[in-house]
């Protein structure tokens, strides 16, 4: 397999692809993805879901399908009240900037004020017509929780138009795993879980993945210190400020990656019991936990494809 690594959306992007004109496809590939980014980032001025945010309280947007579907899809699973993911929740993510420059924490009365600009109700959508506004001035949506699953799906398409035979997507703790790993006899990927609590490259644990996403969000990623208190950058929306867990990182398996976002952004502050017993329901999907404590919980469906 060929890789290439490039520095977008964030973070460090990987890919991996199996074919006789690998370089050719690496680079359609990092042509698609500059697309997508300049789609969906909250970190590009210029973007088309910045277009949104910046006419927040004035009027609805005209987007790309894409970029409404994945909206719509946020807004669903932001809107539940027991739901810890909320695409609308940039307000306290741009205050906050934590992984992003952010070197002190915000004021309580700053923090408060923004609350009302994080109901994600707020988001007002219009199928007929594809157009999103956001009814208050001030609001922001960020799909940072959802966009890059979301790209990696938009990628397969791609992958079997080349007639791709094996690939790896690796955007940033978003591992999507497509064809048989040619080294590997089972046709197996093994992909890593990171260990919270050591240096990166260390596993806890390894998943055994065809076709699959690994989806991973961690209390240990992106973090501030300071005055001896570390903050990470998982925001509680009921609060504005770090969201209070046991659990140091939840990985979700699943056929789909941006159900994988979903569902680590859903259930992330639950307990590892609640987190395991709310996918057992789900099809194709599952999890592992691993608390501050150092407990490893998984879903029974994973036993056979997990070595830890």
């Amino acid at each position: 397999m060929k890789s290439r690594e490039i520095r977008m959306m964030g973070t460090v992007i990987e890919l991996s692809v199996q074919h006789k004109f690998a370089d050719f496809i690496l680079d359609e590939l990092e042509i698609r993805l500059k697309e997508f980014n300049k789609r969906f980032s909250a970190h590009d001025p210029e973007s088309e879901l910045m277009r949104i945010n910046k006419n927040a309280g004035r009027k609805p947007v005209k987007v790309h399908s894409d970029l409404y579907k994945l909206i719509k899809i946020g807004k669903e699973h932001s809107t539940p009240a027991d739901s810890s993911l909320n695409i609308a929740i940039g307000p306290l993510v741009e205050a906050w900037r934590i992984g992003f420059g952010g070197t002190e924490v915000p004021a309580d009365k700053d923090i408060q004020g923004l609350l009302p600009l994080t109901d994600p109700s707020n988001i007002i959508l219009n199928d007929a017509k594809q157009t999103v506004l956001l009814k208050e001035p001030g609001m922001f949506i960020d799909l940072g929780a959802l966009a890059k699953g979301y790209i990696a799906d938009l990628l397969i398409p791609d992958l079997e138009a080349m007639e791709v035979s094996a690939a790896i997507i690796n955007l940033g703790g978003n591992v999507l795993t497509y064809g048989p790993a040619p080294t590997q006899t089972d046709g197996y990927f093994r992909i890593g879980i990171q260990h919270p609590f050591k240096e990166r490259g260390n596993h806890i644990a390894i998943v055994k993945a065809f076709n699959q996403s690994v989806v991973t969000s961690g209390i240990y990623e992106r973090k501030l210190t300071l005055n001896n208190e570390t903050y990470h950058h998982i925001l509680d929306r009921h609060t504005g400020y770090p969201i209070e867990t046991e659990i140091a990182g939840l990985t979700v398996v699943s056929n789909q990656s941006v159900d994988g976002e979903i569902w680590t952004g859903r259930l992330f502050g639950k307990s590892a019991e609640e987190t395991i017993a709310a996918l057992e329901r789900i099809k194709d999907v599952a999890a592992i936990v691993v608390t501050k404590n150092g407990e490893l919980h998984y879903s029974k469906s994973l036993k056979p494809h997990l070595i830890i």
